[in-house]
């Protein structure tokens, strides 16, 4: 009986593991103006594994994909991707100007101070999915990607 335990725990734990540990940092989305239709949502992923991010969604866009923008003819292009790799153990991230997550038909202005929440869904090696539950801070509309927050007055 006992060993019939300790082999269904074994066998538990393989399972899980096999998903991969995706950590999501200093998530955040461009506050918009009233008129405004889409933003871009930006952060950091790591995964432990190899995985990939297969999709996006979040309650306040009715359409979210993942974009990149890339140079080409001198122009920079923004377009849709299907996917994103995350490599082992390398930080991924999503910022203006490269890689990010494009909410778009916004139900509503996104004002600085707001919280935005962000499911993304993430494929192992193995073809199993899982989703990450986010709170995206809505930052100020002028904002640039990085800010020095050391400076003195």
């Amino acid at each position: 009986m006992q060993k019939a335990i300790i082999t269904a725990l074994g066998l538990a734990a393989i399972s899980v593991s096999a998903l991969a540990d995706v950590t999501v940092k200093d998530a955040w989305v461009r506050g918009t103006t009233p008129a405004q239709k889409a933003t871009g949502a930006f952060m950091e992923l790591n995964s432990s594994d190899a995985a990939t991010l297969v999709s996006a969604a979040s309650p306040v866009a009715g359409v979210v994909e993942i974009h990149t923008m890339k140079m080409e003819d001198g122009v920079m292009k923004m377009r849709a991707i299907p996917k994103l790799d995350l490599p082992a153990g390398k930080a991924v991230k999503l910022a203006p100007g490269g890689n990010h997550v494009m909410l778009m038909d916004l139900k509503q202005q996104l004002k600085k101070g707001e919280v935005v929440p962000i499911t993304l869904k993430v494929e192992g090696k193995d073809k199993k999915a899982q989703t990450i539950e986010i709170k995206a801070e809505v930052r100020d509309l002028a904002q640039p990607a990085t800010m020095d927050h050391g400076h003195k007055h």
